[in-house]
């Protein structure tokens, strides 16, 4: 009974746990589950994480049902005189087919998703150069002609801010909402990685090199993300920070650092054609 009683409030504390991840606003202590979704692309990564894991269950209850059943029936008490033979045809073909199944499912829905990530939108509105150094984060808006430098709080900082210590920073990556980002990433020294797990984007940063990611948020909100590259020994404290605004709150932003709004695209004049002149009637002088 204190086994079940136990088991049973395991269960509990794991429900309880998934719900508080999925309900807060970002990642809490003693939670499980991923970081709630900002983005669509961060809501398909988590359901095929969900299924992945709903299969990787199954096999794992299926291969432990195996091994009971093995142990329970072919002991040395209840089986004392052994079979001999080494092979059985259609045991091997089943455990060669049936993984391979399961293979190609999973890749035939993780091939989409992959090419969702890497394919860069046609409607990019937005563009931001992520800069990784030891250890701290430089931003640029080239459009917008604005850069600044990102720093960890400190702790007395944090703690003044209401902020989560070691995942706030002092300038955050603004950026507007329901607006297409296009990420440009690169390193000054050594490799890092520029990750936001809830908008579902992550790209190594590697000097020399310019790689690209792009995200679209959802819904307004600060999203905590780190720097997820063995960097050095400050790597522990190399957090990101991308603080999602309105359209209003955004261009006041790029105001306050001295910047430039984006022009609106215009359309291209347009002129109507000459008139075309009449034709002269036959046998007129001509000029």
């Amino acid at each position: 009974m204190a086994r079940t009683a136990a088991a049973v409030g395991l269960g509990a504390a794991l429900i309880a746990g998934v719900a508080m991840a999925q309900t807060a606003t970002g990642p809490i202590d003693g939670a499980i589950d991923l970081q709630p979704a900002g983005s669509e692309m961060a809501r398909e990564i988590g359901t095929f994480h969900t299924l992945l894991l709903w299969i990787i269950s199954a096999i794992t209850l299926f291969v432990l049902a195996l091994l009971l059943y093995v142990m329970a029936r072919y002991n040395r008490a209840a089986n004392p005189t052994p079979k001999k033979f080494t092979h059985n045809m259609t045991v091997e073909v089943l455990w060669t087919v049936v993984p391979v199944i399961i293979l190609v499912v999973i890749a035939a829905l993780s091939f989409p998703l992959l090419f969702k990530q890497e394919q860069m939108p046609a409607d990019v509105q937005l563009t931001v150069k992520a800069t990784g150094n030891t250890w701290n984060w430089n931003y640029t808006y080239p459009d917008q002609n604005v850069e600044f430098l990102s720093n960890p709080l400190s702790e007395e900082d944090a703690v003044a801010a209401n902020k989560p210590y070691r995942m706030a920073v002092d300038e955050p990556l603004v950026v507007p909402v329901n607006t297409t980002v296009r990420v440009l990433v690169t390193a000054n020294d050594v490799i890092h990685a520029f990750s936001v797990p809830s908008l579902g984007i992550k790209e190594d940063a590697i000097p020399g090199r310019v790689n690209e990611t792009w995200f679209n948020a959802e819904k307004t909100g600060t999203f905590y993300g780190f720097c997820q590259e063995l960097c050095g020994i400050g790597h522990s404290i190399m957090p990101i920070e991308v603080k999602v605004v309105t359209r209003p709150e955004f261009d006041a932003f790029i105001a306050s650092k001295g910047g430039q709004l984006a022009a609106a695209p215009t359309a291209p004049a347009t002129s109507e054609p000459a008139p075309t002149p009449a034709p002269a009637p036959a046998g007129a002088p001509g000029r």
